[in-house]
């Protein structure tokens, strides 16, 4: 390093080079969100709801179940009585429609949600054909929100896992990497502190953030239609956070760690419940109502419900401090707990 010139700054463009010259870094970081977009966005694209599917049993009077198979909302199949107890039991049909001398019997799983659907439009058509009139006259209006589509859901999440993954990965792993190299030991004898030297792998990510959001962002509205309702910047701002947050927990794990096999189980460890628990790809609101505290005070669920409130909601940075300051945490008290317990080898 050339006298005068301060450490921090260099430390910065060798961590960028550093990133650079690995093509695995940088598929993992950009190409590996896309994919994952790309998948999930057409497995969960915006179409009409399948209609609940009826097995009518063969042997029951045809006359009396007429109706089901003359109904749009239903898609009714005449089977054996055999055959449309196997298909209810897998699943393959929603109600299985039998007829007795006192009655039709439905027979579904109440769990199932589209058997309970599918009973309430079985009763419905039966009733009908057998001259019910309704005394109600009820008009439907149907409306489409934008921001409620699955895709519209799963595109911050995959923001905070994006950012969650390459903090982690390129900051705590690439430390552990490094010890293990005696890459480290050669720092030890420089002029430099190591503060700077940890803050030179936040600042080096930091760059790197505001091109991983640019290319899911625009991707998300080139390809799926999705359109931030808040302000752009304060996504950006969002993601800085978030990001910072999670590297202040990648330097706890890479502060002292010198065994890379190890160093992945913990990784794994500290990412596998977030990647399950906070709401990525599906709702935390399924799980029971006294996990939800501790699932809110997890980074990654501060992030995706931070992102999808300006995302989609147009919230703006007010509106979601609790998020915020849950996100402060982690990233101060990693970041203070790394300065403590780092060591160069």
């Amino acid at each position: 390093m050339k006298p005068g010139l301060h450490p921090l700054p260099e430390l910065v463009k060798a961590r960028l080079r550093e990133f650079l010259r690995e093509p695995g870094y940088v598929f993992w970081v950009f190409g590996f969100p896309l994919l994952l977009a790309v998948g999930l966005g057409l497995a969960f694209r915006e179409r009409p709801p399948e209609a609940p599917r009826v097995a009518v049993v063969a042997e029951a009077e045809p006359r009396r179940t007429a109706a089901l198979f003359d109904d749009r909302a239903l898609v009714a199949l005449r089977l054996p009585r055999a055959e449309a107890e196997r298909a209810l039991a897998r699943t393959k049909v929603d109600v299985l429609v039998d007829v007795e001398p006192n009655g039709v019997v439905l027979r579904f799983d109440p769990a199932q949600e589209r058997s309970r659907l599918a009973r309430l439009l079985v009763t419905d058509a039966l009733e009908r054909a057998a001259g019910r009139r309704d005394r109600v006259h009820v008009r439907e209006s149907t409306v489409t929100e934008h921001g409620r589509r699955y895709v519209d859901f799963l595109v911050p999440g995959l923001i905070g896992l994006n950012l969650m993954g390459s903090s982690m990965w390129g900051i705590g792993f690439n430390l552990v990497l490094a010890r293990k190299r005696r890459l480290l030991r050669r720092y030890a004898v420089t002029p430099m502190r190591h503060h700077h030297f940890l803050l030179a792998y936040f600042f080096s990510r930091a760059i790197f953030l505001v091109l991983e959001l640019g290319l899911l962002i625009g991707f998300g509205k080139l390809i799926f239609g999705t359109t931030i309702r808040g302000n752009p910047l304060e996504v950006v701002l969002l993601g800085a956070v978030g990001a910072a947050s999670f590297a202040g927990i990648s330097l706890v794990v890479g502060a002292r760690l010198d065994n890379t096999e190890v160093a992945n189980g913990w990784m794994n460890f500290v990412m596998l419940p977030m990647w399950i628990l906070s709401g990525s790809f599906f709702s935390y609101e399924r799980f029971p109502a006294w996990l939800k505290l501790p699932i809110r005070l997890l980074p990654l669920t501060a992030v995706n419900d931070a992102l999808r409130a300006v995302y989609n909601d147009g919230a703006s940075l007010l509106g979601v401090g609790s998020e915020l300051a849950v996100l402060a945490a982690w990233g101060l008290v990693g970041f203070g707990v790394a300065l403590k317990t780092f060591r160069w080898q």
